[in-house]
C-alpha cells in the first residue's frame, strides 16, 4: 500500500513540474517575440503588390446576350387541300425566289377552268352580237346590258378559277435555304400541314436587349461584336433597327443588328454573346477589381503613402471583368494596393511591389 502511495506522489510531482516548465517556456517565447517585434517589425512592413494609377482612354463596353435569327423565315404551307403529285426540292438546298417546290393535284380545277373559258367565249360572241344589234336599234339597251353582265360574270369566274389553280403550285417566296420536308408524294396535304422551313441565311439578324439606362447610348449603325458557342471566331454587325419603346415588364430596349453570313456558319436560333462600345472615356482612372473593398457607405481602396497604407473612399463607374473606372477619390500617380486588402489596416507599414496595370 505504501509503495502505491509513493508512486501516486511521484506522478503528481512530475505533472506539476511539467506544467511549471510549459508556463515558463511560453512566457519566454512571448517575451522574445515582443522584443523581436520592437526591433524589426515596424521597419519591415507587410509585403504587398500595387499599381500606379494613370489616366488612359477607356472604351465603355456593354456585354449582353442575344440570339441569331434568319433575315427572313417562313414555314411553307398549302392554301388548299389536295393530293401531292410532285416535290421539286432537295432538303437542305438553296432555292431561288419563284422556284417550284410542291405540286398538288389540280385536274378538277383545270376542268373547271376549261368550262368557264368555254362559257366565256360564247358570252363574248353574244355580247358582240348584241352590241351590233343595239347600234342598229334592233334590241333595247336593257337586252345589251344583260349580255354584257353575263360576260363580265364569266370573266370574274375565270379569274377566280385561275387563282385557285395557282394555289395548287407552291413556290419559294424568297431566296433561301430549305429545311427538312415533312410530306411525301401521294400524301393528302391540308392547309395546316407544314411542308418545310425556308430561311434566308445571308445576312442574318442578331436580336438582343439592353437595360433601360443604356437606351440613350445606342444609335443606328452602331457596330457590335459577337460570337457564338461552337465557333471560335468574332463576328461584326451593325444596328439597323431599335424598338421605339421600353419593354414595361423587363425594362429593356429591344435591338436588332445585321451581320454578313457568306459562309453560312451562323445558324438561326444560336445563342450569341454581344459586345457594344457605348462611348470612349478620355483620361479615365482604372484599378483592378480586387483592389476595391466594399464598405457600409460605399467603396474604399488602400493606397501606399510614405511607406504606410492609407484607406481612401472612392466612387466608381463602369466595371469590366478585370477593371473598374474610378470617378473620384484617386488621382493619377497614386499607388493602389492590390493584394492583402482584407488584412491591411490604416497606417500599417507596407513594402510595395509595383506591377504593370
Amino acid at each position: 500500500m505504501k509503495i502505491r502511495y509513493i508512486i501516486y506522489a511521484l506522478i503528481t510531482v512530475a505533472l506539476a513540474y511539467f506544467v511549471y516548465y510549459r508556463i515558463n517556456a511560453n512566457k519566454a517565447i512571448s517575451e522574445s517575440g515582443k522584443a523581436g517585434g520592437g526591433r524589426g517589425g515596424a521597419g519591415s512592413g507587410m509585403v504587398v503588390n500595387g499599381i500606379v494609377v494613370k489616366a488612359d482612354a477607356f472604351e465603355n463596353e456593354l456585354e449582353v446576350t442575344g440570339s441569331i435569327e434568319a433575315n427572313e423565315s417562313v414555314v411553307l404551307q398549302s392554301e388548299i387541300s389536295g393530293l401531292v403529285t410532285g416535290i421539286y426540292f432537295t432538303e437542305g438546298s438553296n432555292v431561288k425566289k419563284g422556284t417550284l417546290l410542291v405540286k398538288i393535284n389540280d385536274r378538277d380545277i383545270q376542268a373547271q377552268l376549261q368550262q368557264v373559258l368555254t362559257g366565256q367565249k360564247l358570252s363574248q360572241s353574244n355580247e358582240n352580237r348584241a352590241k351590233q344589234l343595239l347600234e342598229k336599234g334592233a334590241i333595247s339597251q336593257e337586252e345589251y346590258d344583260t349580255a354584257l353582265a353575263e360576260l363580265q360574270s364569266l370573266n370574274a369566274q375565270a379569274q377566280l378559277v385561275r387563282a385557285q389553280l395557282a394555289k395548287a403550285t407552291i413556290r419559294a417566296p424568297f431566296d433561301g435555304k430549305i429545311g427538312l420536308r415533312n410530306i411525301s408524294v401521294g400524301e393528302y396535304l391540308t392547309p395546316n400541314k407544314a411542308i418545310a422551313n425556308l430561311s434566308a441565311m445571308n445576312p442574318i439578324k442578331v436580336s438582343f436587349s439592353v437595360p433601360e439606362k443604356y437606351s440613350g447610348q445606342i444609335k443606328l449603325n452602331s457596330e457590335v461584336d459577337f460570337n457564338t458557342d461552337g465557333l471560335n471566331q468574332t463576328y461584326k454587325g451593325k444596328v439597323y433597327a431599335i424598338e421605339p419603346g421600353i419593354n414595361a415588364q423587363t425594362r429593356t430596349l429591344s435591338i436588332k443588328a445585321l451581320a454578313s453570313n457568306t459562309k453560312g456558319e451562323l445558324l438561326p436560333g444560336s445563342f450569341a454573346k454581344i459586345r457594344l462600345t457605348l462611348n470612349t472615356v478620355e483620361n479615365a482612372l482604372l484599378v483592378p477589381t480586387e483592389a476595391i473593398i466594399p464598405v457600409l457607405k460605399g467603396k474604399t481602396v488602400f493606397i501606399a503613402k510614405g511607406g504606410k497604407a492609407k484607406q481612401v473612399p472612392v466612387e466608381s463607374g463602369t466595371r469590366t471583368a478585370e477593371r473598374i473606372v474610378i470617378t473620384s477619390g484617386l488621382k493619377a500617380g497614386d499607388t493602389v494596393l492590390t493584394t492583402g486588402a482584407m488584412a491591411l489596416k490604416e497606417d500599417a507599414p507596407v513594402k510595395v511591389t509595383v506591377v504593370n496595370n
